[in-house]
């Protein structure tokens, strides 16, 4: 059951889920398969990032 996933609630603001839209159809994906994608790139990114890096770059915010 590896493949299972978890649903959960996802309030976002109308104009950011228009864009998400259509991203999503630019790129043939359903919001949903759009969004676990973005997720799914940035959780790869921050993985090859050095530590150091992300320490950083949160203090600055």
């Amino acid at each position: 059951m590896a493949n299972e996933k978890k649903a959960f609630v996802l309030r976002i603001n109308p104009d950011t889920l228009k864009e998400l839209e259509k991203w999503a159809q630019e790129e043939f994906r359903s919001v949903n398969g759009q969004i676990e994608y973005i997720l799914n790139d940035a959780l790869r990114k921050r993985k090859k990032r050095p530590r150091d890096t992300t320490d950083t770059e949160q203090a600055e915010s």
